[in-house]
């Protein structure tokens, strides 16, 4: 979002919103950021790569796959 839109939201919520609101939503917004500060992506660790690749390499000798014309085909089926 740019700068110019938040300096309009700001506006917007200063003239709209009494102090306790202010307040409220502000709390709100520092613990979102906080909890979404905790849940940042971190690299996978190669024991966690080998993990994933075992598990995908015995669902495909399983036969858990699907070939590319039932890919796009189900992407066309899901977007229209």
């Amino acid at each position: 979002m740019s700068t110019a839109t938040l300096t309009s939201l700001l506006d917007y919520l200063y003239g709209t919103l009494s102090p306790n609101n202010m307040r409220w939503v502000g709390e709100h917004l520092i613990e979102q950021a906080k909890k979404e500060e905790n849940e940042r992506l971190r690299p996978y660790t190669m024991q966690e790569i080998d993990e994933m690749l075992d598990e995908a390499e015995a669902a495909f000798e399983a036969g858990e796959y699907l070939t590319n014309d039932e890919v796009f085909h189900h992407k066309e089926k899901v977007s229209v």
